[in-house]
Formats: structure tokens, sequence, C-alpha cells
């Protein structure tokens, strides 16, 4: 079995090639200056997606938050740590973020809730297609265990998919050491993320709906895994932007 992860298909790929996935992924939560949101939508999609991706990586989707209005999500994806410290010196040191910085940051007011992840993904999913996602971020009090892993696929994805969800990534937090310093990771919290894609916001809630009628979930299966959690979950309902690899 292929394992897929979230990924953008590069460009001039053969027909008969599947992309590689992406071992590491960053999920990076800007909180922007009010009313800023679509300015920094317009420049992120006219230039930074194929000129990152020119740089050996991958921009795996960037988002509207719709319960934030000035939030920007997006997730970049990396073959490796090595091939990611790469790629972001040579972005970062290159032309293309010299002549735009000042006018990206100059949205945000803060840019460091950024979570460097690894793909624990272990079945097969669709390449990305158009619609929604839902990013649920779950912190725990120690890293990940094989164990927990197991659990989310024996008992949390079935249920999921029962329900009518798209299980497209499953991830938890990567402790080899951030060798791009430029860029800050969070070192607060130990995460267990999972991202479903839905056709739309009215597939979302009716797929919600669906799974906390279901007893199993409702009754055992949700109970059991949030007594394995720090805190409540994170729920992020993410709208691709019109430059979006899910739009």
């Amino acid at each position: 079995m292929t394992v897929m992860t979230l990924e953008r298909p590069a460009r001039a790929v053969a027909a008969d090639t599947i992309p590689s996935p992406c071992a590491i992924v960053e999920l990076r939560r800007y909180a922007l200056h009010p009313g800023r949101r679509e300015t920094l939508i317009e420049l992120f999609d006219r230039e930074f997606v194929h000129t990152q991706e020119d740089c050996g990586m991958r921009v795996l989707g960037q988002f509207r938050d719709l319960d934030a209005p000035d939030d920007f999500v997006w997730l970049r994806g990396f073959a490796n740590m090595a091939e990611r410290r790469d790629a972001l010196a040579a972005f970062y040191g290159g032309p293309v973020w010299r002549r735009h910085r000042d006018a990206a940051n100059a949205t945000m007011q803060d840019s460091s809730n950024v979570l460097l992840l690894r793909n624990v993904q272990t079945a097969a999913t669709h390449a990305p297609r158009p619609g929604m996602l839902l990013a649920v971020v779950c912190a725990l009090d120690a890293p990940a265990t094989p164990e927990l892993v197991q659990r989310f696929e024996h008992e949390v994805r079935p249920c999921l998919v029962a329900a009518g969800m798209e299980v497209q990534a499953v991830l938890k937090t990567e402790h080899t050491t951030n060798d791009f310093p430029a860029l800050p990771v969070r070192t607060d919290t130990e995460a267990f993320v999972w991202i479903c894609r839905f056709d739309g916001v009215a597939h979302q809630l009716d797929c919600a709906d669906r799974l906390f009628t279901s007893a199993i979930w409702r009754d055992a299966v949700w109970p059991r895994w949030l007594s394995r959690l720090r805190s409540a979950p994170e729920m992020f309902r993410l709208q691709p932007t019109a430059g979006s690899a899910w739009r």
C-alpha cells in the first residue's frame, strides 16, 4: 500500500508518477492585524506558492480559518529534516522573499504559532481535491506513543470514516532539533493532529451530526480519547484560498 499524506502534486510530474509523501509537515497559524487577511492571501497566492516549491518544499495548502476572521493557516511539507533546512535556506535567502517580506510581515501580529510535525499516516488517502478541511489538534502530556497511534487507527479513524469524513493526514510532534532557527517552532506542547476533508461546510456539519449520534463514539471512543489529552482538542475549520491545492 502506498502511504499518502497531504501533498500538492509537483508541476511537470509524469501522469503515472505518484508524488512522494511529505514526512515532515509544518502547521502554521498566523494571527494577522484586523482586516489584513485578504492582503496576505493575495500576496501569498501570487508570490509564495510555486516559488517555495521551486526551492524544494511543498506548499500543501493555504486557508482562511472560518471561525477566526484574522487568522491565516497554511501547511508546508518536506521529505525530511535535511531537505527542510536546505529548502528554507534557499527560499528565505532568495530574491522572492527579500522582495516581498516587508509587505507580508506588515500584515502579521504573530507568526510564531507553528507546529513541526511528522506524518504517521498508515492508510492511503485521496490526493487533494476541492473542499474544506477540519484540523483537530490534540495536546498531550507526553510524546505520542505507538500505542496512541494504534488507538487512533483502530478506534477513532473507523468512527470518522463511518460518519463520512475523509482523513487526509495524521501527524505528531517532530522531536528533531529545528535546524533552521531563523523560523522558530513551538516547543511548549506535544501534539497529535488529524485533518479531514469535506465537500463544504454543510457536509462537515452533517458528518459531525452523524458522528455524535453514534453511541459508540459518543459514549465510548470519544470519552476514552479525551481522557488521554492534556486539554480539550482545538478544532479549526479551514476554507482554501483561490490558490490552494484544495480548490
